[in-house]
């Protein structure tokens, strides 16, 4: 399975996986104003045996199969705990 990469040039460290190049009709509008402008940075090969630096390749290949894209947010700042109301 191939997927497009792009980096969301509003978002910092936030990248869009979709399963057609430049198929973003499959974004919720909200979604896709939230991330515009995107730039392409990267086509890849999600085979079995490929490793993503943050990303599960499964969730991955699964979302795309799913509904066209997946989104990877950046990760969580180290030192931060979950807040929980009690």
């Amino acid at each position: 399975m191939q997927a497009y990469v792009y980096k969301s040039q509003r978002k910092p460290d936030t990248y869009l996986y979709l399963a057609a190049r430049d198929d973003f009709g499959c974004l919720p509008p909200t979604l896709l104003a939230t991330l515009h402008p995107l730039t392409f940075v990267l086509e890849v090969a999600l085979s079995a045996e490929r490793t993503l630096a943050r990303a599960d390749p499964v969730a991955v290949r699964a979302n795309l199969s799913g509904c066209g894209f997946h989104l990877q947010l950046p990760p969580r700042p180290d030192g931060l705990i979950d807040r929980h109301d009690d």
